[in-house]
């Protein structure tokens, strides 16, 4: 495990080199991944508009922000997407806002096709699913959490459909984008927030 975390955290950029390569990948008319589509060349240019919204929309509440910002362990959020991915560009601009809030929050990105032993590492329900945060201690390289794909509620949402009619439509799918744009990254927040209180249990008193 060290050294497929090692390769993957060497393989990784920053959030604005991934937003960078997303701009380059639409000049292009191509995406991230194995797969090269027009259908997912235009969900990469979709996503870029969302991740360029939320940049400049998202607002971390104070109580939020506060113990962020109180939040001490040297930490690396690696986080694995590709550029198509909807629930990454929902969930990808609401960690950067969080890990820019702390120092100790060190967040990279890193391509799920591009590194297939780190994904296999990190199967939800044995599939590939993204975005997958991987929260990884700094001084140890060892993994002391996981989060994703998507945020608690959302979830619970995609689970609830699943078992009721087998898979998800277009429908749903529109509805959860809905979802999405009116909870404006809190429940990945609040989310966060709990997973750092077991990481640090001072953290939340």
């Amino acid at each position: 495990m060290d050294s497929i975390i090692k390769n993957g955290l060497e393989n990784s950029m920053s959030y604005q080199e991934y937003r960078d390569l997303v701009k380059q990948l639409i000049e292009q008319k191509s995406t991230t991944g194995l797969t090269k589509t027009e259908e997912l060349a235009n969900y990469t240019m979709l996503n870029d508009k969302r991740m360029k919204r939320w940049d400049k929309t998202i607002v971390v509440p104070k109580d939020i922000e506060k113990k962020l910002k109180s939040f001490k362990e040297q930490v690396i959020w690696l986080v694995i997407v590709e550029s198509w991915c909807g629930d990454g560009a929902h969930i990808l601009p609401v960690l950067n806002k969080l890990a820019e809030l702390n120092n100790h929050i060190d967040l990279k990105v890193v391509l799920r096709d591009d590194n297939p032993e780190l994904m296999d590492a990190f199967l939800t329900d044995g599939t590939q699913s993204i975005p997958k945060l991987i929260m990884i201690d700094k001084k140890s390289n060892n993994v002391i959490h996981t989060y994703g794909p998507r945020p608690s509620e959302a979830a619970a949402y995609v689970n609830r459909f699943k078992a009721k009619y087998g898979k998800l439509t277009p429908e749903f799918k529109e509805d959860l984008q809905h979802w999405y744009n009116t909870n404006k990254g809190l429940n990945v927040m609040e989310d966060i927030v709990e997973a750092l209180c077991r990481l640090e249990p001072n953290f939340c008193q």
